[in-house]
């Protein structure tokens, strides 16, 4: 393990030398996988890494679960909360036919003012955006498009979320954010694996065999992999 640790932290550091900047940056959500990104982060630039924590109407435990992780490692951090900002926002854009997705559509616009808030201080600093998303996320499109999927480097972005929970304990990740239940913050009691609909050990086990005992799953997996494709490139452009 210690191996992939010290492979992830070179990737790292030679993306941003490579770049010419000067640090990293990311958001630091109480959850496990930017919490990896965090002990990484500060392996490689102990002076030159920053984290914000970047509440939008979010649990308060949430909010003390990043401190304690930013305690434990001696991360240097901001807390900017966006609650504010969003709800001006929503009241702005004043949508009174709110049909279909709007939960989702609301929701996502959470993330998308966080990726502002991260590219302005990754201009002011000259450092890179780290993404926290991982290869079991990345390859289904759960995450927003030019929100949380808004980054210059995805150190995460091959390993499985099985394989990230593993990587968290060897790093000494605190058990509680370890244990609890992903969640994207999107809104109140909103965990990952009832929103996408498949557990991340099946989703897993699929992205490492290729299939399922179960064949409703399979093509719930497939479907989802189709339908985000346009997620994980750049903008299409006609051939001619």
């Amino acid at each position: 393990m210690e191996t992939l640790v010290q492979k992830l932290c070179d990737w790292i550091g030679d993306k941003v030398t490579k770049a010419k900047a000067e640090g990293v940056i990311f958001g630091l959500s109480g959850g496990i996988d930017s919490a990896v990104v965090a002990a990484l982060s500060i392996r490689i630039f102990p002076q030159n890494t920053l984290a914000i924590i970047m509440p939008c109407h979010n649990l308060e435990t949430d909010t003390n679960d990043a401190i304690d992780l930013i305690n434990k490692f001696n991360v240097s951090y901001k807390i900017i909360d966006l609650s504010k900002v969003y709800d001006s926002f929503i009241y702005l854009l004043n949508d009174k036919e709110k049909e279909g997705s709007f939960k989702l559509a609301e929701a996502n616009i959470k993330p998308r003012l966080r990726m502002i808030t991260l590219y302005y201080f990754a201009n002011k600093l000259n450092y890179l955006v780290v993404g926290t998303g991982n290869k079991s996320e990345l390859t289904i499109g759960y995450f927003t498009k030019y929100g949380d999927g808004g980054a210059d480097i995805l150190p995460l972005g091959n390993l499985l979320k099985n394989q990230v929970k593993e990587l968290a304990e060897y790093l000494g990740i605190p058990k509680k954010i370890i244990n609890k239940p992903p969640s994207a913050g999107l809104w109140e009691g909103q965990t990952d694996e009832e929103e996408i609909g498949i557990s991340y050990n099946q989703l897993d086990k699929y992205l490492k065999a290729g299939k399922l005992n179960n064949k409703i799953i399979e093509k719930k997996i497939q479907d989802k992999i189709t339908q985000s494709a346009h997620k994980r490139t750049t903008p299409a452009k006609p051939s001619f």
